[in-house]
């Protein structure tokens, strides 16, 4: 494995845990929303993605880590406003 796309994945990977911890610290240790397991793990769903999606190029302007890692955190930042508002 090449170091830059180490460097790539563990971006994305941060990315999409931070989202997931932040979701779980928020539902469970804060108690400020009440979100289910699944929707808990969605910023993951897009770090799969990610991953399977990545088969070796050539890739095009919108297929960046940088994009991918803002994916994953617009994904978690959607779970918690949707459960926030409707409560599931």
């Amino acid at each position: 494995m090449e170091i830059e796309r180490a460097r790539d994945d563990l971006v994305v990977a941060a990315s999409a845990g931070g989202a997931t911890i932040a979701i779980a610290l928020l539902s469970g240790v804060a108690g400020v929303v009440d979100v289910p397991t699944l929707p808990t793990l969605a910023p993951l769903v897009v770090y799969a993605g990610y991953l399977f999606t990545r088969k070796g190029g050539p890739y095009g302007a919108p297929d960046r880590p940088r994009n991918w890692a803002a994916a994953a955190v617009l994904v978690g930042v959607l779970v918690v406003v949707t459960t926030s508002v409707v409560p599931l």
